[in-house]
């Protein structure tokens, strides 16, 4: 049985002191939560205070981004060791924002998901469509794009079986609008179905998560679905009680 995850993506917000209490805040709601695995992704920046702030507890800790060179003349960016080196568990990989804003393509995104899995992270690959593909019926199309990226190439189905998908539609992220629990699961189940063609023990045990304006009012309906294994959460993690609340309509 696929463990529920629910993972914060704090993007670019917080400073140390919200940091401090969001945490703090997270930490001291876990005890409803139940089997669910709980993680947070902080700025690159506050990692080692967000580390320190969770030892002991059993929120894990990921990054929003990674390198996908080990070392080297790189100036700004950031290693899966070096993710590694501050207790980084997970690490987001291919966001709809960093291919929209910073141009990362669909081979940049399976470098560094080949990158961040042989390095011992976990990978969190995100894909989704533009409102643009889903009104033209393309959905699929977009999607199975992605997904053959990395099914397609050297080392890519040994990285998948190591990593978590993301589905965000791009329309709904942001935006309010949320894919209702039977448009998500559609996608889930396509995307389950995809990798099957490739390795049917893979896909009946990766986990999907969805992501897209989930809220604590609409998590549990989509958390209900049967290919939908919990969340990668955007604004609503930034509160605590919220994040908590979704992390519970996962269980």
């Amino acid at each position: 049985m696929r463990q529920p995850l629910v993972a914060g993506n704090w993007k670019m917000n917080g400073s140390r002191a919200s940091v401090r209490a969001l945490v703090e805040g997270v930490k001291a709601g876990l005890d409803g939560v139940g089997q669910v695995r709980v993680a947070v992704c902080p700025p690159f920046v506050y990692l080692a205070d967000v580390a320190a702030l969770l030892e002991g507890s059993a929120v894990m800790l990921g990054a929003q981004n990674l390198y996908f060179a080990a070392s080297g003349a790189y100036t700004g960016e950031t290693s899966a060791a070096m993710l590694m080196d501050f207790g980084c568990a997970y690490v987001i990989v291919g966001h709809s924002e960093r291919r929209a804003l910073f141009g990362e393509t669909d081979e940049t995104v399976v470098r560094k998901l080949v990158a961040a899995s042989r390095a011992g992270l976990k990978p969190i690959l995100c894909v989704g469509e533009l409102l643009e593909d889903r009104e033209n019926g393309v959905t699929e199309h977009v999607v199975g794009r992605q997904l053959d990226s990395v099914l397609h190439v050297s080392g890519g189905l040994e990285a998948l079986a190591n990593t978590i998908i993301a589905y965000e539609p791009i329309w709904a992220i942001g935006t309010g609008r949320t894919a209702s629990p039977e448009q998500a699961q559609d996608v889930h189940a396509f995307i389950r179905r995809r990798i099957a063609m490739r390795d049917a023990e893979i896909a009946a045990r990766i986990q999907i998560l969805y992501g897209g304006s989930v809220k604590a009012s609409n998590a549990q309906e989509l958390f209900r679905m049967p290919d939908i294994d919990g969340g990668l959460i955007g604004g609503a993690s930034l509160d605590a009680q919220e994040f908590l609340t979704i992390c519970r309509a996962a269980g």
